[in-house]
């Protein structure tokens, strides 16, 4: 079965359907907000999300002191999904599956709630328990990261309870479902008393639970997938506070742990309308941000977890697989990544010839440069990506493409490849002509971070000569060597079997060298299969 690949698109009316596929939507009625999903599903089990509906009526407010769902939340709710149901017909969908999670599973007047839906939206709601919500919490996981190695725990905080799935090489070993939701936690804790002091009561109520219910003998160390708004917000302040502007998605975002107490620590000390001035912060979550981060920080203090990243997938694509009948499968994040970058490239027409070529040379420079340079392992497939789709900015038009290219990357949708990744693929591309990055001329270059910045230079310098290599488009060069001299870097080229020259090409690379000659701190020398150093060209 193919991995399903979720694509947003940002104007279902103009969507055609193809053929052997079905409409779907899938409605996840949580505690705190509700979440509509259409997509077109392949019988290969490819999924393209068509259009998406969010509303917020926040079910659990209340249920905790009354046990029963507050009369305006239901109205709002109500309406909510009568708006998503109207949708989801007028788009043609062949099936609406709609659930509902803890708040109306706790409530007294669920039952009725639900009944008013049917008469109201014409939906027949599926009321899960907490095992279920985790286990589609967890197929929606299998479907975007590779859990198929060692130990993973899937997080989901919703507005009324945790859900847990511990898995071990991609097979879950026990679900879980405790009630310490952001919302129910934040009107328990944190409405009556200062935020700092209720935080504290706060974990320790709930210490004895989570340690119940993780082992840590078994369990530290193992790889964290956060979902839920609770994790994507998380995700946004951190990349906000590195400088990295998200065009469209937090998801894949990867983070040290510990930056989840460092957040709790400084928003606990503001009031939730000063929290509302928090980048990356979403206005609607700022009052119950901190009891959703509490529960994570209780949850990754008793696992230490190896690393943690945040999902903008949760319960309503487990839903939608699961409607589907598309059987999880441990997905390989590297074939998706390559293949949607792909798919982008082909959407924008660019010329694949040139583009394998720059790629292919780009490569070469890294592997015999990179370490020298400060390059990383984690550097290779960003360059890798940065040079298939340096020119996707021909797709607007040829002035200033690399501009275009740009812009065209950073607002596309990539899996497998997280926000910062992108971040830095979009402007390697940007730089691989033009003027050198400037943090003082370019604004979104130098709100980054340095150490984000100094990437850039490093990857775009070496992206600028094997752009250079293939001045002519005609894959004249097959292979170069690289020798680092005592005072000089020494790039050497070697004609393919079939090129009549390369003159196009020792000209291309000897004038776009300047910034490789910057980041690496010594003069690089172009050289022809003679022996005989090109002059240096006359720009960049």
């Amino acid at each position: 079965m193919t991995t399903p690949s979720l694509r947003l698109h940002p104007a279902p009316s103009r969507v055609p359907r193809e053929e052997g596929t079905q409409r779907i939507a899938a409605i996840d009625i949580g505690s705190n907000s509700i979440r509509q999903i259409v997509a077109d599903v392949t019988s290969a089990g490819v999924i393209r999300v068509i259009d998406e509906m969010k509303a917020a009526p926040r079910l659990q407010s209340g249920l905790a002191e009354t046990g029963l769902l507050g009369e305006e939340p239901m109205r709002l709710a109500v309406e909510a999904l009568g708006r998503m149901a109207l949708l989801a017909r007028q788009l043609g969908c062949k099936r609406i599956e709609a659930v509902a999670t803890s708040a109306v599973r706790a409530a007294g007047n669920g039952p009725a709630f639900l009944k008013q839906v049917r008469e109201t939206a014409g939906l027949r709601v599926r009321l899960l328990d907490g095992e279920e919500e985790a286990r589609l919490a967890f197929r929606s996981a299998l479907a975007h990261f590779d859990l198929g190695r060692g130990r993973a725990i899937v997080m989901d905080i919703g507005g009324g309870s945790l859900e847990l799935a511990l898995a071990a090489e991609g097979i879950v070993e026990r679900y879980v479902s405790l009630p310490f939701g952001a919302v129910r936690l934040t009107e328990e804790f944190l409405r009556d008393r200062p935020a700092a002091k209720g935080v504290k009561k706060l974990r320790k109520s709930i210490r004895d639970d989570v340690r119940r219910t993780i082992p840590v003998r078994d369990w530290r160390g193992a790889e964290v997938i956060g979902s839920g708004g609770t994790f994507t917000n998380l995700a946004g302040m951190v990349l906000a506070r590195q400088g990295i502007r998200v065009a469209h998605s937090v998801h894949g975002t990867r983070m040290p742990w510990h930056e989840i107490e460092h957040l709790l620590e400084t928003l606990q000390e503001l009031t939730p309308t000063e929290r509302l001035a928090v980048p990356g912060l979403n206005a609607a979550r700022a009052d119950i941000i901190v009891a959703g981060l509490a529960v994570a920080a209780e949850v990754c203090e008793r696992i230490e977890p190896r690393g943690f990243v945040a999902s903008t997938y949760g319960i309503r694509e487990g839903l939608l697989l699961e409607t589907a009948r598309i059987a999880p499968v441990v997905s390989d994040p590297g074939e998706a990544r390559e293949r949607s970058v792909r798919e982008f490239a082909e959407r924008c027409h660019f010329e694949e010839p040139h583009a394998r070529q720059v790629q292919r040379l780009a490569l070469q420079l890294f592997d015999s440069v990179g370490a020298r340079l400060g390059c990383t392992a984690a550097d290779r497939p960003v360059l890798s990506d940065a040079a298939l789709l340096h020119d996707v900015g021909y797709h607007i038009n040829y002035q200033k493409h690399h501009k275009h290219s740009f812009h065209l990357i950073q607002h596309a949708d990539f899996l497998g490849m997280t926000p910062d990744e992108q971040t830095v693929v979009a402007h390697v591309a940007r730089y691989h002509r033009g003027s050198a990055p400037d943090r003082v001329k370019h604004g979104e270059y130098g709100a980054l971070e340095r150490t984000t910045r100094a990437r850039i230079q490093r990857l775009a310098g070496i992206l600028r000569v094997a752009d250079g290599f293939d001045r002519g488009h005609a894959a004249a060069v097959e292979r170069i060597r690289v020798r680092w001299m005592r005072r000089a870097l020494r790039i050497t080229a070697h004609p393919s079997a079939t090129a009549p020259s390369m003159r196009l090409e020792l000209w291309g690379a000897s004038r776009k060298k300047a910034l490789l000659e910057e980041v690496a701190g010594a003069p690089v020398e172009i050289v022809a299969p003679d022996g005989s150093v090109v002059e240096d060209g006359d720009g960049a």
